[in-house]
């Protein structure tokens, strides 16, 4: 049996994390590195992506001197990243897509939502691809953002010789091979991989996307997550820390990262599999859900085909703003501030007094939709926005607190319409696996379980994204024979949480209010 460590790297929206794991999935180092997020304009947000492989070399570097082994002891990388959008010319420099034009900002967050218009026109095709996407294009999509690039940036798409998802981007600067995964292109280009051919060339014509695969250098097929790639060039090596002995594997989006580290373990278990939800949840929340059979239905993303476990289909479906709207709420408040982990964890300490007191009818009458950033799923509408209904004029801190509570009974409800649209849709879910920074926040903890009335598994330590990666690098590495496997052999225990029987009439109430809340957006939407 092959030895070694393997390092898994997760770059999210603001920082950069490495983490070394022995083959039985036990992490040995870590390391994290902040990343720059530039914001001219609204609905704009964009990367540097020269400054996330720089936080990237950091953090492995680090991770591995803290974990203490030796550069030839680590024999499998793999990436995870957000399903940014890179640019780069035919010589591989950088391609500016700010508005600003600077070129150092090469790369669109996969929060930006500038494409819209653009988003909402590739819907009004009705094309087929759409049957895969819950039939609802979203601007964090790639295409739509491509189609802006075209259109507001035509110096950029001029000088444009490859368009990447950010995991493939760096797979690339560590390779040289210009493969593309089958997680990242299937979710988010609209790569049909259950198709003998997978590209939909008549639908890039139709939405003025002709030259795509010239501009974005696009393979005709897409590389198995977890496959290798081939070994570290001779200056990613340097850079990095490493040796030329160690094998890359294909990369995955971050979230799918997650559902492998939290879902893995049932890897072999194809029809009790789809009785479990995987929520990453951190800035926004991802759901995502496995079958061996595809599911499609309204307002959720896929069915995609070997997205994340081979052989088997995944519904995606989230809140583009979860973690992001509880700081938002922080920030607005009078009594707030800056969100940071002090702040929350003050507002949290004080809620659990109030409910002390009060119970769970703690500002029963405030009422919120979380939707301040679209509606992802099950709604599929990126044009919805946030509501609340109940507000006073208490300015105080006890006033923020009361807010921050029913954002978070929100966050959560919106949760519970997820699950519950799945459900009616073919899946049988009763179990939720948490990961992200949600599980260092025990309020929305105990909510995830009260108000979905799910059991609520959470992990030992919140590295389950760094857990599912390194599995990939396992894979690549030949530390075990297939994907499945090192999914199962890495695994780590988690703890329980069974919803409280006793809370299941107040949530039942704030769900009707909420569903009822949605109905009435609809109607003021329709007033002319």
């Amino acid at each position: 049996m092959k030895s070694g460590y393997v390092c898994a790297v997760d770059v999210g929206t603001g920082s950069v994390r490495a983490g070394i794991f022995n083959r039985n999935g036990i992490l040995l180092g870590r390391a994290a590195f902040p990343i720059a997020l530039h914001q001219p304009l609204p609905n704009h947000a964009e990367h540097d992506s020269e400054d996330i492989w720089r936080a990237v070399c950091t953090a492995v570097r680090t991770a591995r001197e803290t974990a203490g082994a030796a550069p030839h002891e680590i024999v499998g990388l793999a990436f995870d990243a957000t399903c940014s959008l890179v640019a780069r010319n035919r010589q591989g420099g950088q391609v500016s897509v700010s508005t600003g034009g600077e070129r150092r900002w090469d790369t669109i967050v996969w929060l930006d939502h500038r494409a819209i218009a653009e988003a909402d026109e590739c819907t009004h095709t009705g094309h087929a691809v759409l049957d895969f996407i819950g039939g609802v294009m979203s601007p964090e999509m790639a295409t739509p953002k491509l189609m802006w690039l075209k259109r507001h940036l035509p110096q950029s798409w001029a000088q444009a010789g490859y368009f990447f998802d950010l995991a493939d981007f760096l797979s690339w600067k560590a390779t040289g091979s210009a493969a593309r995964s089958q997680c990242t292109l299937t979710a988010k280009w609209t790569y049909l991989a259950h198709e003998a051919e997978p590209w939909r060339p008549d639908f890039f014509d139709r939405i003025g996307l002709g030259d795509l695969f010239e501009r974005a250098n696009l393979p005709r097929r897409a590389s198995p997550v977890g496959a290798s790639l081939g070994v570290l060039s001779v200056e990613a090596a340097d850079k990095l820390g490493l040796t030329r002995e160690c094998v890359v594997g294909t990369g995955v989006i971050d979230a799918y990262a997650g559902a492998l580290g939290v879902l893995g373990r049932f890897a072999g278990d194809a029809s009790g599999i789809g009785r479990h939800l995987a929520l990453i949840a951190g800035t926004s929340s991802c759901v995502m859900a496995l079958s061996p059979e595809p599911q499609p239905f309204a307002g959720f993303w896929g069915p995609y085909f070997g997205a994340a476990l081979p052989g088997l289909w995944l519904t995606e479906g989230g809140q583009s703003a979860a973690g992001a709207l509880l700081d938002h709420i922080i920030r607005c408040h009078g009594a707030g501030g800056e969100p940071d982990v002090a702040m929350h964890a003050r507002i949290v300490d004080r809620i659990m007094e109030l409910r002390a007191a009060e119970g769970l009818d703690l500002a029963g009458r405030l009422h919120v939709l979380p939707d301040f950033h679209g509606n992802r799923s099950p709604l599929a509408d990126p044009h919805a926005v946030g509501v609340i209904s109940g507000l006073t004029l208490d300015a105080s801190f006890d006033g923020l607190c009361r807010l921050y509570w029913r954002t978070a009974v929100s966050i959560a409800l919106g949760v519970r319409h997820i699950l519950e649209t799945m459900n009616d849709n073919g899946y049988l879910i009763d179990t939720l696996h948490v990961t992200g920074g949600h599980t260092r926040n025990p309020l929305l903890m105990e909510l995830y379980a009260d108000a979905t009335g799910c059991t609520v598994v959470e992990p030992l330590s919140d590295d389950s994204v760094l857990t599912g990666t390194a599995s990939l690098a396992a894979t690549a590495a030949g530390l075990y024979p297939d994907l499945a496997a090192a999914c199962i052999g890495m695994q780590q225990n988690g703890r329980h949480r069974l919803p409280n029987r006793q809370a299941a009439a107040r949530f039942d109430r704030d769900y009707r209010i909420f569903l009822e809340m949605h109905r009435q957006r609809r109607a003021l939407n329709a007033i002319e």
